[in-house]
């Protein structure tokens, strides 16, 4: 019974969606120029935040943040005005071992510096939507400056047809020792790859 019932629905959602009906909503634009000027906040939803260090020369291994928050400030006729700011909560890391998540925390002290900041300083432009953004990281009480690499995925009407939705792809590379953060150093690398899947939503 339950299973006749579950299949129906399935049926049913098939059905009504059509046979013209696209998988999801693409986003309308990939013009940066096309983007509607104004803030917009992080869907929380739908951002993630990796983190992958090499581990003794073995693996690569990859953790991530769960606990992000953010903003956006865009004007397609000053888009190098651009402003956008990252919070990342330190005691997020997620490494599907809630002790081992402890341990990692505490490596960078987050009951001392609770919070990861990225605040931008510079937007760079170039082609097929990818460029740099340069900002202030300030990481376990320290700040400098690092350099991401990003990608511009799109704009558009997300899964309702009100308000603007952006997306953006981005990576970089720091060194923990930078930020005083030199743990286990003879274990893990002092290098470390950040990549990160972002959207948008206008205020």
């Amino acid at each position: 019974m339950i299973r006749s019932v579950a299949a129906a629905l399935v049926a049913g959602l098939v059905l009504s969606a059509g046979p013209g009906s696209a998988a999801w909503a693409a986003p309308s634009t990939t013009d940066p120029a096309k983007v509607p000027a104004g803030a917009y906040v992080l869907d929380k939803r739908h951002a993630s935040l990796t983190v992958k260090i090499v581990h003794m020369g073995f693996s690569h291994y990859t953790m991530r943040f769960d606990g992000l928050d953010g903003s956006f400030t865009y004007d397609p006729a000053n888009w190098s005005a651009t402003k956008a700011t990252i919070t990342v909560d330190a005691k997020s890391v997620d490494t599907h071992d809630s002790a081992f998540d402890k341990q990692i925390a505490g490596y960078f002290e987050a009951d001392k510096y609770p919070t990861i900041t990225f605040v931008s300083t510079s937007v760079q432009g170039g082609a097929d939507g990818k460029g740099t953004l340069t900002g202030d990281l300030t990481f376990h009480g320290v700040t400098k400056p690092v350099t991401l690499d990003v990608t511009f995925d799109g704009a558009g009407h997300g899964v309702t047809p009100l308000g603007t939705r952006l997306g953006f792809s981005g990576s970089g590379r720091i060194k923990r020792s930078d930020f005083g953060v030199n743990n286990m150093l003879q274990f893990a690398s002092d290098d470390v790859d950040l990549a990160f899947e972002v959207e948008f939503e206008k205020k």
